[in-house]
């Protein structure tokens, strides 16, 4: 199956991702972010799992550039939307393994690597994207049930960092922090509350 005949999971819920909820969720992230590292202007940047742009731009304005990368069509359409045409932003549909060139100086990522189904090749294809000492942030949730997305099949049911570390660390990146940043508290299971704890991981790319 070539990547435009895969199904996009998030074209219905595209047009209304952009809650206050979802707002809140990736302010955190962004607030998190800028707490441990300082961009410079002159970085190149790439988000994975863009998604709508919540948190890649916030971060446009402090870097010389983002290319958003995303598998959803839908919610690319919609982050195009928010684009005034001067920006310095490149959109890239479909798998981070997809982008053929880089010379990344910072990758974000907000609650996106849960959906990546192979962490191992999309990490080994991304150390070839980024610049010798690239700072990359991931945004994610620790170990769950399955509960957070109503026992869906996804890739990871959030993460064992120690183990997405060694994950990171196996394809040549060195992890400088691991800090939680955030408590999701969701009614995933009717009448039962859950918290999911936000981590976040700050690695550099080898020299």
């Amino acid at each position: 199956m070539t990547q435009n005949a895969k199904k996009d999971n998030f074209a219905e819920r595209a047009a209304s991702w952009d809650n206050p909820s979802k707002i809140d969720m990736t302010n955190k992230f962004v607030e998190a972010v800028l707490h441990k590292i300082k961009p410079e202007k002159h970085w190149q940047a790439l988000e994975i799992g863009a998604g709508t742009g919540l948190a890649g731009l916030q971060f446009l304005p402090l870097l010389n550039s983002v290319t958003f990368e995303d598998t959803s069509e839908a919610m690319l359409e919609v982050l195009k939307s928010k684009l005034k045409g001067d920006e310095n932003a490149t959109i890239a549909k479909g798998e981070v393994t997809d982008i053929e060139n880089g010379n990344f100086d910072f990758v974000f990522s907000c609650m996106a690597f849960h959906h990546i189904p192979d962490l191992n090749s999309t990490l080994a294809h991304l150390h070839t994207l980024t610049k010798p000492g690239a700072i990359v942030a991931v945004g994610d949730i620790r170990s769950e049930d399955g509960s957070f997305h109503h026992f869906e099949p996804i890739p990871h049911k959030g993460f064992d960092t120690d183990e997405l570390s060694a994950i990171l660390e196996k394809n040549g990146f060195k992890i400088i922090s691991v800090t939680d940043y955030n408590v999701l508290t969701r009614e995933r299971v009717p009448g039962v509350w859950t918290d999911y704890t936000q981590f976040l991981l700050i690695a550099r790319r080898s020299e």
